[in-house]
């Protein structure tokens, strides 16, 4: 009996001592914070979620201009009002109320920490696509277009420039791909930054709640992440001036996000082909009523999901009674969990192959557009529809 009772004492202090072990040993998502800062200011806050059971990822984009009511200063007010790099706690809290989630680990990097960092795992390696010649009061700013591998100067620079010309959404975009890079060159120089000497210098640069020996636990796991195959999903919503500001205010008063988080974590969790899980499915998006607009509206909602809305337009004529969704994937499953999201059950497949008159063998559909086409009916109220 003492011998059982040690034991139990024992594990359950190797937990608490080991939070990595416990998430792990517990068989749940594990979430972490992820914060890029430039002058005590979030300039990009990332949610990595993992599920170590099936090694798959999702990554959620907050930005900072996210409107929500604080309730410590009772308005409304950017996300990032809370943010402390000293008290991080409020900050961590916020994201994980708006997700519905709870927030595991943080790491916080500032960009002259971020520079260095890259230092130490040999550069970074991207692709821009389009060639960057900026001229400002900081000097010249160059970046080559095409795959280019970014040094610690580089890197700080490319993620902290800006250009009156860029649209947000694109300053935003370049970002995420840099965050995705980042994350893949980590785990490619694992090894590298587990060298004692290396890891301590590591551990230095970073503002964590992990030490150094769960901190190399955890990226152990994240090193079987394909980041290749992740998207990452920004948090989106309704500009709104508030107190002379634009903010974002989430839809639907923030159940859409915490919506399409439960789906994300659905397919990370959902054990399944990897291949199928991790693919992103192409959509058509068709507008059969009269009301201006809503193709559009339905496109950023899906998008939201993760979905590649690649078309929007209007339908053949505008007096569809039900919406309908047209399967061109072959997948069940997959076109269950797209209209689930609108609560469409109307579904008609249609095979991706035609008849060959000419021979026994189907050829290739030329006339395919995509995995699904949604067909808006008067029945859809701009979230779901409302009778099948």
């Amino acid at each position: 009996m003492l011998l059982f009772a040690g034991g139990i004492v024992f594990a359950v202090y190797s937990l608490r001592a080991d939070p990595v072990e416990g998430a792990l040993s517990g068989d749940r998502v594990i979430n972490v914070l992820f914060v890029l800062e430039d002058r005590w200011k979030p300039l990009s806050t990332f949610v990595l979620m993992y599920y170590p059971a099936t090694r798959r990822a999702a990554i959620f984009d907050i930005p900072g201009e996210l409107g929500l009511i604080i309730k410590r200063i009772n308005r409304v007010d950017r996300i990032d009002t809370v943010y402390d790099p000293k008290k991080i706690s409020g900050f961590e809290n916020e994201i994980g109320e708006l997700l519905g989630i709870d927030i595991n680990f943080y790491l916080i990097l500032d960009t002259d920490s971020l520079g260095m960092v890259v230092v130490l795992v040999e550069g970074v390696e991207l692709f821009i696509p389009s060639r960057v010649s900026v001229h400002n009061e900081n000097g010249v700013i160059l970046f080559p277009s095409g795959v280019t591998r970014l040094d610690g100067d580089k890197a700080k620079t490319y993620v902290t420039y800006e250009i009156p010309e860029e649209e947000h959404e694109m300053a935003t975009f370049r970002r995420q791909r840099f965050f995705l890079s980042f994350l893949k060159r980590l785990g490619e120089m694992n090894e590298t930054l587990k060298i004692p000497a290396v890891a301590r210098f590591y551990q230095s640069l970073l503002v964590t709640d992990m030490n150094q020996r769960v901190r190399i636990r955890l990226f152990d796991e994240f090193t079987a992440i394909d980041t290749d195959r992740i998207s990452v999903q920004s948090v989106g919503g309704i500009p709104r001036e508030v107190s002379e500001q634009t903010l974002l205010l989430p839809y639907y008063d923030g159940n859409l996000v915490k919506e399409i988080v439960r789906q994300t974590l659905g397919g990370l969790t959902r054990q399944t082909e990897a291949s199928l899980t991790d693919r992103v499915f192409t959509v058509e998006v068709l507008n059969g009523t009269a009301v201006n607009g809503l193709a559009g509206r339905t496109a950023e909602l899906l998008r939201g999901f993760g979905y590649d809305v690649i078309s929007i337009g209007n339908a053949d004529r505008n007096d569809y009674e039900k919406t309908e969704i047209i399967d061109r994937s072959g997948h069940s499953d997959m076109v269950k969990t797209f209209g689930d999201i609108i609560r469409c059950g109307n579904v008609r497949p249609e095979s991706p192959l035609q008849e060959n008159p000419e021979g026994e063998l189907p050829v290739q559909n030329f006339e395919y557009r995509s995995d699904f086409t949604l067909i808006i009916g008067k029945d859809f109220n701009g979230r779901y529809v409302t009778a099948n």
